[in-house]
């Protein structure tokens, strides 16, 4: 009499339960008494029969999942998650990405598919930085630093969510393992100290490009002028008025004319990087500079006056400014 009414209170206690709670119940018999699991048997059959109209209602108020809980073949395996790849392949790129999805079909015992996601992390971390470098440094300068990682974040979630997406989310439906999102930032921080060691090779190994030869060879000829030009002030207290004013007009001045003119022409080099167009605005002020304190030096000079002294001081200071920036 005692058993019938503890079935009975087991019956009237379970009818509240959804389909997947039953089941759930029916997958771990170990944890349940018998009482329970007979419930559970006759729920299931008398409430959600095939044609049971509870079963239709259930359906409609809350679309049953998958009976991946009747066979959970991922039991026993670790994967990545979507978002742990997305987070390791922000920080390190195709190449973490490569290798977590890598990690994920060894998981699944497809070794082949492995390799080749590993083989296309690979080259598409080289695509992706071959472009980059192809970008002239302009346009670079202006794009926000989060937006390539974001794209290519983006990219690689896609690509997991087809291929992986419904194995990684029944894996979490049914409780299984992940492995942590510290242990992919990991990766993704080895990934991307591995892409900076290759970067740092390839600028210092390869010879500098051809706009970068362009440059040195003017800047080689601005320097040749600044030097024969500030010969200029150790003449002023050796030489005649008259040489020391034919040395301005045939050489000094020319020669600072024609280095405002080459820091111009080097302006226009193309892909010339931004830091020597940032250098050449400093060089360009210096050039400036010391034209026009030449120029100056010859008025003082005809007119045999001193008045000049104290703005040739301030012209002084400016340039020295200037030099100040370029070291």
């Amino acid at each position: 009499m005692l058993a019938k009414m503890k079935k009975k209170l087991f019956l009237e206690k379970f009818k509240v339960k959804t389909k997947n709670e039953l089941l759930e119940i029916l997958n771990n018999r170990e944890k349940y008494t018998s009482n329970a699991i007979d419930a559970a048997e006759i729920i299931l059959k008398d409430k959600y029969s095939e044609n049971s109209e509870v079963n239709k209602l259930e359906t409609i108020k809350q679309p049953l999942k998958k009976q991946s809980v009747l066979k959970n073949e991922t039991k026993n395996l670790k994967f990545y998650s979507q978002k742990a790849i997305g987070i390791a392949t922000f920080i390190g790129g195709p190449l973490a990405a490569g290798y977590l999805i890598r990690e994920n079909y060894l998981s699944l015992n497809k070794p082949d598919e492995a390799k080749n996601s590993l083989l296309i992390g690979i080259v598409s971390t080289v695509v992706l930085f071959a472009t980059i470098f192809m970008i002239p440094e302009s346009i670079m300068d202006k794009v926000p630093n989060q937006i390539l990682p974001a794209i290519y974040t983006g990219i690689i979630l896609f690509i997991v969510t087809k291929i992986h997406g419904t194995i990684l989310d029944q894996h979490k439906e049914n409780g299984n393992e992940f492995y942590s999102g510290w242990k992919a930032a990991g990766i993704g921080l080895i990934s991307g100290s591995i892409i900076l060691i290759g970067l740092f090779g390839y600028i210092y190994i390869l010879p500098d490009g051809e706009e970068y030869q362009k440059y040195d060879t003017e800047l080689a000829k601005f320097t040749k002028n600044e030097t024969e030009s500030l010969v200029f002030y150790e003449n002023i207290n050796t030489k005649t008025i008259n040489s020391l004013l034919q040395e301005l007009d045939n050489s000094v001045i020319p020669k600072w004319k024609d280095n405002i003119a080459i820091i111009k022409k080097t302006n226009n080099i193309e892909n010339l990087p931004s830091e020597l167009l940032k250098q050449n605005k400093i060089l360009l002020k210096y050039a400036e500079l010391r034209l026009k304190t030449f120029e100056l030096f010859k008025t003082a000079i005809t007119l045999n006056t001193t008045i000049y002294e104290q703005e040739l001081e301030q012209l002084h200071k400016e340039i020295d400014e200037q030099i100040e920036k370029l070291n």
